[in-house]
């Protein structure tokens, strides 16, 4: 146990005569250091009570900050979406202990486990967000395709600049971008980058342009509207747990949560493209699912859209592990190029 920083406390309206933890026993992830605070602090009723937080922190200075806020706003878009799917986001910033070369964010402590994720809990929370619209811009009234600020998938950065076109936002924010991110980390591959030019030239237009996505066979149909996506949801991001500590009025019941997300607001189907990825879901659950979120017209097409957005999740593991990656992207553009881009 170590004290908690005086920047935390204030940042979570603890206040500093409270007593108060900071734990890092059995926590850890991938990009950042993490851990939990235990403190004990003044109800409503004139007792206390304790509270519960969960703690990320990093020394990645710009990159953390940017990372933090990203995932701040993904968490909240979610839990506003699906109350009790993801802990809320709290509180996010400097470190200033750490002479602004720190970054924390705060959030609502997840209990995990009791059981295992169940395909209908899971699919009915994933169908629920996926048919939430997401919000009006402020600005031009429209639904757009984008998020307010970057996210992090891993550590890659991705932009979600606003556009009214899927097609063009999955073409530029995530295919065209993770290009770049990964010719500066492992050098410039001259045939990997033709191979997404022209699937982001080709095969996006042909399986996600505006006018064909949300179409049938005959022209029939509304397009397709921008959902809150997790944007990261392989199977090790999501479990059975439950919302403790908060000191909202009563906690959430438990059920299948999800965390470390990588929102943006995009078509459903592309949140399925990892998901298919790494597997660990099951036939149940997608049977489930798509009784709440049918499968996007033109349905025959259905199987190469997820293969088209389960490509952007290798081309980023080949950006952030390497060449290890690089044979299953190449196979998913050859195969639809061959179909779809000729």
């Amino acid at each position: 146990m170590a004290p908690v920083p005086i920047s935390l406390l204030r940042a979570l309206s603890i206040p500093e005569t409270c007593q108060a933890s900071l734990s890092t026993a059995g926590l850890g992830s991938g990009f950042t250091s993490t851990g939990a605070i235990r403190a004990t602090v003044p109800s409503t009723n004139g007792q206390e009570e304790e509270r519960r937080y969960f703690l990320k922190t990093s020394a990645d200075g710009k990159s953390a900050e940017e990372m933090f806020r990203g995932e701040y706003e993904s968490l909240n878009a979610i839990a506003t979406a699906v109350p009790g799917f993801c802990p809320r986001a709290l509180a996010w910033g400097p470190l200033e202990e750490s002479k602004g070369k720190s970054f924390f964010l705060a959030t609502e402590f997840l209990n995990l486990g009791g059981g295992g994720r169940t395909s209908q809990s899971l699919a009915q929370r994933l169908g629920r967000l996926h048919t939430t619209p997401a919000p009006p811009d402020p600005d031009t009234g429209k639904r757009r395709f984008g998020f307010p600020v970057p996210t992090f998938c891993g550590d890659t950065k991705q932009p979600n600049r606003f556009h009214d076109s899927w097609a063009e936002f999955y073409a530029n924010e995530r295919l065209l971008t993770i290009l770049e991110t990964s010719e500066k980390r492992n050098g410039r591959d001259a045939s990997l980058r033709e191979l997404v030019e022209r699937t982001a030239s080709t095969v996006v237009p042909a399986l996600l342009g505006d006018g064909h996505l949300g179409y049938d066979r005959n022209g029939e149909g509304e397009g397709i509207t921008p959902v809150v996506v997790h944007g990261d949801l392989w199977s090790g991001n999501a479990d059975r747990g439950q919302i403790v500590g908060s000191g909202r009025e009563g906690d959430e019941e438990a059920g299948d949560v999800v965390y470390d997300p990588s929102a943006c607001y995009a078509h459903s189907e592309y949140e399925l493209g990892i998901m298919k990825m790494f597997g660990g879901f099951g036939s149940s659950f997608f049977t489930a699912y798509h009784r709440i979120v049918p499968k996007t017209e033109p349905v025959e097409e259905y199987e190469d859209r997820v293969r088209l957005y389960e490509l952007y999740h290798h081309l980023n593991h080949h950006a952030i592990f390497g060449a290890g990656y690089r044979s299953g992207a190449v196979s998913i553009m050859q195969k639809l190029i061959k179909k779809y881009g000729e």
